[in-house]
């Protein structure tokens, strides 16, 4: 029996007042659907609304919506960071790969699932497309699931594969996905970055990489590398040329050997393309991807990931500034421990030393309010364009004074006091 398609209002009828409403993320973002249900709002109430790093144009900040919706933000995207921020919003701090345990023990007791799909096959087969991570627990635990049919969106193997009959109601909507071009914002302070990371990477390593420039300029520094894999949260545009040179090619992987194994991908079209019925890419549930016990079995384990700031000691801020809540979480600590317990493996923080307004991102202590995404227990490699340090092993004045050796040198006396301050010594 064919699918029954209706209207996007006609769909939101199945939204109650009161209810709590998961929305898909990343390049999967619904954008039609959910600005339908916001613009209905003067006809709801109570509405709880749970979401992962949304994508594209909403259009949110309205009095009769904000009466309405409440949003719970797993990681904070720049299109609702202000509404989270806001008397109307809050973040919800977790790691990516417990976020399914949330949904399916019913911590978060999800009654409606918006989802947005590719289209059935002939057996009536939709998938998840760019976005299997939390989603597939989303729709398993939902009580009503409303997908959004796209025919741009990929068809992505994995776990993300969900027959139509699941859907209480779908909406085909023909638009092209959100893109972004990590390569556009490759400055030359990424490149250096990358070139420093890049002699880190042994042949044979399996890589995950964090979101932004520098994991796409580490992965333009790795041309004559050998035997890569990849085993990630996410990847984005770098890849592609690795994997068709055969520089990825997932052969000394120990879980899922041969395949390319992400929770979601975010990109540009070209990279939609590359992944549409593209055998070698697994988009599996984010609950095993960043479970430290399967990242530790594979070999050689590198994870970049980034931060907004870092103290003396090692203590990672990549959530938040202060108390605005930028970002979230996600799955760095995930893949900081999983790479430190994996053998030969290399857990790396890169950043650039100062923000874009000469503020050093290397600081004596964490801004007043700043969450702690990474301890410094955790802290291993660190690398800014000024240099590579490891302070595994290091004493708290050995770690301050490395850092302080890879601190933008505008900023290195101001530091150097705050270290005599502490230890009573110079660096």
């Amino acid at each position: 029996m064919a699918p029954n398609y209706c209207s996007a209002e006609e769909a939101i009828q199945l939204i109650s007042n009161n209810q709590k409403v998961f929305i898909h993320g990343s390049a999967a973002t619904p954008l039609y659907l959910w600005q339908t249900l916001l613009n209905n709002a003067q006809k709801l109430q109570g509405i709880s609304l749970y979401a992962l790093s949304t994508c594209g144009t909403l259009h949110w900040n309205e009095p009769e919506t904000l009466k309405a919706f409440y949003l719970n933000s797993l990681f904070v995207s720049e299109n609702v960071r202000d509404w989270v921020n806001s008397p109307y919003g809050e973040y919800i701090p977790v790691f990516l790969s417990e976020i399914p345990g949330l949904f399916e023990r019913k911590i978060i007791d999800l009654d409606v699932a918006i989802v947005h799909v590719s289209p059935p096959d002939d057996k009536g087969y939709c998938t998840l497309g760019t976005s299997t991570d939390i989603a597939i627990s989303a729709v398993k635990c939902a009580k009503t699931v409303i997908a959004q049919v796209n025919p741009q969106m990929p068809r992505v193997m994995g776990d993300g594969i969900v027959h139509y009959s699941k859907f209480s109601a779908m909406v085909w909507h023909d638009a092209p996905l959100p893109e972004v071009n990590y390569a556009l914002k490759c400055d030359e302070i990424s490149t250096k970055i990358g070139k420093l990371i890049a002699p880190l990477i042994d042949d044979g390593a399996t890589l995950q990489m964090g979101i932004g420039a520098i994991p796409d300029a580490v992965l333009s520094e790795l041309q004559h590398h050998k035997d890569l894999g990849v085993h990630t949260e996410m990847f984005s545009d770098g890849a592609i040329p690795l994997i068709e040179s055969g520089v990825i090619n997932n052969s000394k992987k120990k879980v899922y050997p041969g395949k390319v194994v992400t929770s979601f991908v975010l990109g540009t079209k070209k990279l939609y393309q590359f992944i549409d019925n593209n055998p070698i890419i697994s988009c599996l549930n984010v609950a095993m991807v960043n479970d430290v016990s399967v990242i530790r079995k594979n070999p050689k384990v590198i994870a970049i990931n980034s931060t907004i700031e870092i103290d003396l000691t090692g203590q990672v801020c990549a959530d938040s500034i202060g108390t605005y809540q930028y970002s979230g979480i996600g799955g760095q600590m995930d893949f900081i421990r999983g790479a430190s317990l994996s053998e030969g493996g290399k857990p790396i923080i890169a950043l650039p030393s100062i923000t874009g307004k000469g503020i050093s991102r290397i600081v004596p202590f964490l801004k007043e309010g700043a969450g702690v995404v990474t301890s410094r227990g955790h802290t291993q490699f660190v690398v800014t364009e000024y240099g590579v340090v490891n302070l595994y092993g290091k004493n708290l004045a050995e770690r301050s004074a490395a850092l302080i050796s890879i601190a933008h040198p505008m900023h290195r006396n101001w530091l150097e006091e705050a270290y005599f301050k502490r230890f009573g010594t110079m660096p």
